[in-house]
């Protein structure tokens, strides 16, 4: 395999970071590594990094990054591939993307296209358009807000928002789930104060094994050409959160519904499609499209289908051939330190026995950071929680 294109990876501090070196470092691609500091960034202690860079802020500094980020291009034999490992890094590449690709290889060529998927109002518009089924949403506009939803929708319902990054770091949830009229006035009066935008939506019924993903890769003529599908078991936090423990089961249907989407649209390169199958009903519901490397990477590449690879393969003009993964492996994915979160919550809820949990202690599963074969970022990653733990104990 030709591997003279660097790959180039945004976002060091979190484990989908180090999936994706990881992915790319085992076949020989030189990884560089870049974030804004270095406390935190545990992933770029791997020993598949090439080099590590630190360059400006994302968010505070986002003209100086494309500026950074296109000099370093700029000293390169080839042009490298460039990855994003979170949404505010998408949105990043999505801003500059008209001057970034002319100096990177990257999947998506339309500006703005990925930030119309990840805003969910835009998203739903356009899967109704398709006739794909989304939860009824309501704007939050005027004052008839609390009539509409109690006529229209009835409770629980969700109190959701188009930009999820923004609501979490301010809030840290991704949405609010509200029982009754005060709790629905609450919420909307803490998203108005915090100057954040949020639709009221329909829950669709059913536990957290009720929620599903299709999981392909497409080419640059927006062809599937690599696809599988996962069921979720356990997510943090509980009920609306990221996948802490899934595994990997073939559910038809969802590339029923996903692959032709996804064609439609024109969309490139890697996509995970959300679902919820109501459990009154059985129909899949689309919750949300993540255009980023999936938190359960790890356990696709496992599973012979390393999107990175796919995405650096395709940008560098090798080929990628066909694949799909039609049986039920059972394989699961777990992010031990977030599920042990979660299941003490499930547990508290009701939602969840411990003997149900631990039982799935036993199963065949890919862990999120340590590595016998890479241990440094694991070990970072413990001495970072230690820190935490001993700043809480300073500070009592």
């Amino acid at each position: 395999m030709e591997t003279k294109h660097k790959a180039v990876v945004l976002g060091n501090n979190y484990y989908i970071g180090l999936s994706i070196i990881r992915s790319l470092g085992k076949e020989g691609i030189p990884v560089a590594v870049v974030d804004y500091q270095e406390e935190g960034a545990y992933a770029r202690h791997s020993k598949y990094v090439t080099e590590k860079l630190i360059g400006p802020h994302y968010s505070k500094e986002p003209e100086k990054l494309k500026d950074f980020l296109i000099g370093y291009a700029k000293n390169q034999e080839h042009k490298p591939v460039l990855y994003p490992t979170a949404d505010p890094y998408v949105l990043f590449i999505d801003k500059y993307l008209d001057e970034l690709k002319e100096y990177y290889l990257i999947n998506q060529t339309e500006q703005g296209f990925w930030s119309d998927l990840i805003d969910k109002d835009k998203l739903y518009v356009l899967a109704q358009q398709h006739n794909i089924l989304v939860p009824k949403t309501i704007q939050v506009k005027d004052q008839t807000i609390i009539q509409e939803v109690e006529q229209e929708l009835g409770y629980p319902c969700i109190i959701k928002p188009s930009d999820s990054s923004t609501f979490v770091s301010t809030f840290r949830k991704k949405l609010f789930k509200v029982s009754n009229r005060e709790e629905l006035e609450e919420g909307l009066r803490k998203t108005k104060e915090a100057d954040i935008e949020v639709v009221v939506q329909q829950l669709v019924q059913g536990f957290d094994d009720h929620m599903y993903t299709f999981d392909a890769y497409l080419d640059q003529n927006s062809n599937v050409t690599h696809w599988l599908t996962a069921q979720k078991e356990r997510q943090y936090p509980i009920n609306f959160g990221a996948s802490v423990y899934i595994k990997q089961k073939y559910v038809p249907a969802l590339h029923e519904i996903g692959a032709p989407f996804l064609e439609a649209i024109g969309y490139k390169g890697f996509a995970e499609i959300e679902f919820k199958k109501d459990e009154k009903t059985g129909e899949y519901y689309l919750i949300e499209i993540n255009v980023r490397t999936t938190n359960f990477n790890q356990m696709l590449t496992e599973l012979g289908f390393n999107m990175p690879l796919l995405a650096y393969k395709e940008l560098t003009g090798q080929e990628i051939g066909q694949d799909s993964l039609k049986e039920t492996t059972n394989l699961a994915f777990h992010y031990m330190y977030e599920d042990l979160h979660a299941s003490r919550a499930y547990v508290k809820s009701g939602q969840l026995k411990w003997k149900t949990i631990l039982k799935t202690y036993t199963e065949k599963r890919i862990g999120s950071i340590w590595s016998f074969d890479d241990p440094k970022p694991g070990l970072h990653y413990v001495g970072g929680l230690a820190d935490k733990v001993r700043q809480k104990l300073i500070k009592r």
